[in-house]
């Protein structure tokens, strides 16, 4: 077997509607079509070839810590989006620097999903 590359995250959230609106206005996402699947969702691009998936419907609670279950996306410049953060009134922790000298920052969605924003090299 050879892993090609990462093809999608997907989440379970309590209320689509809810979490279309963060990762599209808050996160700057863009929509995809999605299949007619039978459950509720909503599917958004990630970069170049990555996708988020939400599958709707979920009951049970979310359960996540910075250093245990999240998900980084890269960003150009993690100061720039703190910057944005701050203009949407974005809770968030950060930025800080990791031991190796880049930059991340951390922000819930509205499940309580951990996501890092983190400045990377290309």
């Amino acid at each position: 077997m050879k892993i090609l590359d990462l093809n999608h995250v997907a989440l379970h959230v309590q209320d689509v509607a809810v979490s279309c609106w963060f990762y599209a206005q808050v996160l700057n996402l863009p929509a995809m079509d999605r299949p007619a699947f039978n459950f509720p969702g909503a599917w958004f691009r990630l970069g170049a070839t990555q996708q988020l998936h939400l599958i709707g419907e979920r009951q049970a609670l979310v359960h996540n810590h910075p250093q245990g279950n999240h998900f980084a996306l890269r960003v150009a410049s993690v100061q720039e989006a703190a910057s944005e953060l701050q203009r949407k009134n974005v809770t968030f922790n950060g930025p800080m620097q990791r031991p190796d000298g880049k930059w991340q920052l951390f922000l819930e969605d509205p499940d309580g999903y951990i996501i890092e924003l983190t400045e990377l090299p290309d």
